[in-house]
């Protein structure tokens, strides 16, 4: 093992892959991590049965000379005693990451498997760096490398800082590194199905009618797509739709007719738990409709539109896409019955069968 000097240090070069560690050949517990892109002084040692680690900082801001001087004080302190306090070192992002997952509150598993899917497929290379040296240049860098997806890139680079805060309420973390970013501006399209007859069309021209039905439920109801989409039988009942957890963190009841139960007519006893079914998705639902000229949002986005000209107040229309209200009063203390919603539900699916029959 080398003594750690600013020599040494300097002339090191950065890991081709992972993090390398050089030890001290002085001070017990002295180490430099290196990585592809920083080099970072640590005081690490065994306390109390368990590996602690404190950050002394980044090299060459912070030099030698001036690590070694910090890491003898912890070397001292921590002979004394002083160690059983010391905070352990900041946790990888997998590790970061897994914690903010296990999280009993977490809104939806739909969220937990986006997350999951976007930082294995976007920060494979990040996972198994602590959280203290991911630098803000590797974030911004990140960012920019999805310029052509820009809304992709926000949302990859906001699940990290969400990721990131949870950690910092047990790990010594500065603020996260997102903070370098100029974010992208993003312009939803706001498109509605212009054209409902067309839109009748290609539905019926589907090969497969689970998908017709799929897209016939969201204009006729206004979910959103991850919830249609792990909707089970078991929450269909005569008069509502249960849906346990929805992307506000609460669960939510929709009224439903006796024109969505024709709608789903087509697709029961298909599958024992999933109204709609794919043996090719996870435990056998569908994860991928037909890609069709309208999104699965545009239908959300219809169904509210024909809702506001059939006369439905915007309150009620909000709370039939399940929306937070902005008002104190909305959130805290106005609990509309599923009855109540189900004048403002018949008004919007009597509009959109006229519409459809013309």
């Amino acid at each position: 093992m080398p003594k750690l000097t600013e020599t040494f240090a300097t002339k090191l070069p950065q890991a081709s892959q992972g993090t390398q560690k050089y030890w001290d050949t002085e001070i017990r517990g002295f180490v430099l991590y290196v990585g592809k892109r920083s080099k970072t002084w640590y005081y690490q040692r065994d306390v109390g049965g368990r590996t602690r680690r404190a950050l002394i900082g980044r090299h060459p801001v912070i030099t030698a000379a001036t690590a070694r001087q910090t890491a003898l004080g912890f070397a001292l302190e921590w002979g004394r005693g002083a160690g059983k306090t010391i905070q352990i070192g900041a946790p990888t992002l997998q590790a970061a990451m897994d914690a903010y997952l296990a999280r009993p509150k977490l809104r939806s598993d739909t969220h937990r498997l986006g997350l999951r899917q976007q930082f294995d497929l976007h920060l494979k290379e990040w996972m198994r760096l602590p959280l203290d040296e991911i630098t803000k240049s590797m974030v911004v860098a990140k960012h920019r490398s999805m310029a052509d997806r820009p809304s992709a890139a926000n949302h990859l680079l906001k699940y990290f800082r969400t990721v990131w805060n949870h950690a910092r309420r047990t790990a010594d973390l500065p603020e996260c590194p997102t903070m370098a970013i100029e974010w992208y501006e993003e312009r939803p399209n706001g498109s509605v199905i212009e054209d409902l007859a067309e839109w009748r069309r290609t539905i019926e021209g589907l090969p497969n009618p689970i998908h017709s039905a799929f897209f016939e439920l969201l204009l006729f109801t206004g979910l959103r797509k991850s919830e249609a989409l792990t909707l089970e039988w078991k929450n269909v009942h005569e008069d509502r739709i249960h849906l346990p957890m929805t992307k506000n963190g609460r669960s939510f009841d929709l009224p439903i007719l006796q024109v969505h139960h024709e709608i789903l007519a087509p697709v029961r006893g298909l599958h024992r738990r999933w109204v709609f079914p794919s043996s090719k998705g996870p435990d056998g639902r569908m994860t991928s409709p037909q890609r069709m000229k309208w999104s699965p949002h545009a239908h959300r986005r219809t169904f509210a539109t024909v809702a506001m000209e059939a006369g439905v107040l915007e309150e009620f229309v909000g709370r039939l896409l399940n929306h937070t209200p902005l008002s104190i009063t909305g959130q805290r203390y106005v609990r509309p019955s599923t009855a109540a919603l189900v004048p403002s539900m018949e008004l919007t699916c009597t509009k959109l069968q006229g519409r459809l029959a013309s």
